[in-house]
């Protein structure tokens, strides 16, 4: 406040700004002509009829102090900002479990965040006996006027990231690439290659250093891919070692994965890259093998094969995973899986048979 004398604002040679807003929370400045008005002299300065005026007094500490017409308020100590809007009566709510008064039957998400300052991190909820926590948004209006007393909570906003398939959540909207691997189980150490979705974008590598902003609207996940560097590392090109039958060509380019033949110490595999896992291994797409007789299809092709090992998100251990074979010099671990009494037929079964099969026994694993 200026240092100004009662009797020079009372001769009319000096004025004073306050600051006051209506229901909408947009303050403006207005002159008055004295330093003790009364709540009828406020409402009159704002250009609201004081019969019909609600003049709320905006205090240091952020609460609400009802102005009465007749009421005296000493602006020398400061204070000089008021809530004033027509009205015929006070409504209350509250918010986390303190009372506040408001000149309208009607509020807003935004003005009750406001109102009592809650962090742009916090979400606020709508607390009813009976029924769950409803989110209030910014925009969304709220009736003050219904029956029982309105009350608001805020919580700390939780913010979610899929890392390969594992959700986690966050208090915070920011999250450094590395944390975010550890935080879902997985090592950072490992030789990652790492990729940030986002919806509408192609995937984009990022390091272990970045920092990603779950507030970018349509971040999908983090994607994780061993690099295996001189160790199995996905050739260039791919390789066609060997010949498919014409039905094993047509089901391949329907899943539209990338695939290849090769032939390693005499033994003959069918190599399907990012092959997708249901959700609840470590994992959400591996690198299936299959490995195909030399005599099929009058051979069956047995079980299958995974790099890296495939692993429960829940820990369990996984029974007839022992088989082994190496493809481009990693080993694969295989399933030993048959098919029951149900027999290899040479004339209808071939790979998309064997890869119903692969499907069945990795769902059957996770309980689907």
């Amino acid at each position: 406040m200026d240092g100004v004398s009662e009797a020079a604002l009372d001769r009319g040679k000096v004025r004073h700004t306050i600051e006051v807003a209506d229901e909408c929370l947009a303050f403006r400045p207005v002159l008055i002509e004295s330093l003790t008005p009364t709540g009828a002299q406020l409402a009159a300065a704002a250009g609201v009829g004081a019969g019909e005026a609600a003049v709320l007094q905006v205090l240091a500490n952020g609460e609400l102090d009802d102005i009465r017409p007749d009421q005296v308020v000493d602006l020398k100590r400061g204070d000089g900002r008021f809530i004033i809007a027509t009205s015929d009566r006070l409504y209350w709510f509250t918010l986390d479990g303190e009372r506040f008064d408001w000149p309208s039957k009607v509020i807003s998400g935004g003005q009750v965040r406001k109102l009592g300052h809650v962090p742009p991190e916090w979400d606020i909820y709508l607390e009813r006996r009976g029924e769950r926590l409803r989110e209030i948004g910014p925009q969304e209006l709220v009736d003050l006027d219904a029956p029982g007393v309105e009350t608001f909570v805020s919580r700390p906003r939780v913010w979610k990231l899929n890392v390969q398939g594992v959700i986690i959540e966050l208090t915070a909207p920011t999250i450094l690439v590395e944390t975010a691997i550890e935080e879902a189980g997985f090592d950072p150490k490992k030789d990652w290659q790492i990729f940030l979705k986002v919806a509408g974008e192609p995937k984009r590598p990022v390091e272990l250093t970045d920092t990603i902003d779950l507030r970018t609207p349509g971040i999908e996940k983090l994607r994780l891919t061993p690099k295996h560097v001189h160790n199995g590392e996905v050739p260039a090109k791919l390789c066609r070692a060997f010949a498919l039958l014409e039905a094993d060509l047509r089901h391949l380019q329907a899943l539209g994965l990338r695939w290849e033949t090769v032939v390693e110490n005499d033994r003959r595999w069918l190599v399907i890259h990012d092959y997708p896992v249901p959700a609840g291994y470590t994992v959400r797409s591996t690198r299936l093998a299959l490995e195909i007789p030399p005599t099929y299809p009058g051979a069956q092709i047995y079980g299958f094969y995974a790099y890296p090992p495939l692993a429960l998100a829940s820990g369990a251990a996984i029974d007839c995973t022992q088989m082994r074979g190496t493809v481009h010099g990693v080993e694969f671990h295989g399933w030993s899986r048959n098919r029951g009494t149900v027999q290899w037929n040479p004339a209808t079964d071939n790979v998309s048979t064997q890869l119903t099969l692969v499907d069945a026994a990795l769902n059957k694993e996770v309980g689907e």
